[in-house]
């Protein structure tokens, strides 16, 4: 058997430790990848950490991966050996639950993730079901291919379904992994974008980015500051602070929205009267399916959205796990194979 390197977890808050393995085979329906690039997500600490329910171990963590097709299963159709390719957070669906009846694959009651249901891309090479597999533009880069298919899909999608229209006044709160990444959609979309964070700091970057208007939450009151411009659309919350949220909802516009991205671990305070009385909605967005991902890949490479990202090798996966997790990159991380 061929050999490859990958980086499991053993055990519930075990180490990432860099191990040999066997190259797996692709099965009926399955696609085997070779991986060029995984990006590492947050959510990747509920491999680490076990907390993901009937979590089997060892396990490879990595839901952010792009690669090539190196083989196929029997079965399969529409791909072959040597397409670029790309899996995100949904890594396949039952097809007969009752969301999946409904067409919502990406809430399936049985869903797969990738990293978390069958070993992910901290590895050379993964296997994948064929309706997880997104392609990539020959233009884009692996590694800016890798963080678009969670980071970039979860803002992209939420924004494309937000129900704002060009022109309209869209809010981003936050400019981190998921905010920065927020801007740029929002501005190539063609809608009023106002950046929001905490710090004067970050208004050149929220402006490189292509926000018209930087609000700083620890200077402005930030409802104030977005009924000034005629109140916001929608308000895209990436970032996990309860309050943060709460504290945009005030500026909201009528018929206008909260979409939340980020889990916070307090309730966000909402007013009943404010709901009623302009008529605004509080909603939730769970990232997309794999033809949402080749949505955004091809958007992005329309449009000039890219990620920003720090690099490490395969074998540094321990070292590049804690930057992310300890909120000291500041952006993106992704793994890279060679």
């Amino acid at each position: 058997m061929r050999k490859m390197r990958a980086v499991q977890v053993a055990s519930p808050g075990g180490r990432l430790e860099l191990v040999e393995r066997d190259i797996p085979a692709a099965g009926a329906g399955q696609v085997l990848i070779k991986v060029q690039a995984c990006g590492i997500c947050h959510s990747d600490a509920m491999t680490k950490d076990g907390t993901w329910p009937g979590l089997q171990f060892p396990r490879v963590p990595g839901h952010e991966v792009a690669g090539v097709v190196e083989s196929v299963g029997t079965g399969v159709e529409g791909w072959t050996a040597g397409e670029r390719v790309g899996v995100g957070w949904h890594g396949g669906h039952c097809g007969h639950c009752a969301n999946c009846r409904r067409g919502v694959f990406v809430l399936c009651q049985k869903a797969q993730v990738p990293g978390i249901s069958y070993d992910g891309g901290y590895a050379e090479y993964m296997v994948a079901p064929q309706e997880a597999l997104a392609r990539v533009p020959n233009e884009m880069a692996d590694v800016d291919a890798a963080p678009l298919l969670c980071a970039g899909i979860t803002t992209f999608n939420a924004l494309r379904n937000s129900g704002a229209r060009a022109g309209d006044t869209v809010a981003i709160l936050g400019i981190g992994g998921l905010g920065h990444l927020g801007v740029q959609f929002a501005r190539r979309m063609g809608f009023r974008t106002v950046a929001i964070a905490r710090g004067e700091d970050k208004a050149p970057l929220a402006k490189q980015l292509g926000a018209h208007h930087y609000i700083d939450s620890r200077r402005e009151n930030v409802a104030d500051a977005l009924k000034a411009f005629g109140g916001a659309k929608v308000i895209l919350a990436t970032v996990t602070n309860a309050d943060a949220m709460s504290a945009t909802l005030g500026g909201l516009a009528l018929d206008g929205k909260l979409i939340v991205l980020g889990i916070a671990h307090e309730p966000i305070e909402v007013s009943g009267a404010q709901l009623i009385m302009g008529r605004n909605a509080v909603q939730g967005w769970p990232s997309g399916t794999s033809a949402d991902s080749e949505d955004t890949l091809e958007f992005s490479a329309l449009a000039g959205v890219k990620p920003m990202i720090e690099t490490y090798p395969l074998e540094r996966a321990a070292a590049a796990y804690d930057r992310m997790i300890s909120g000291e990159a500041r952006f993106r991380v992704v793994l890279t194979m060679q």
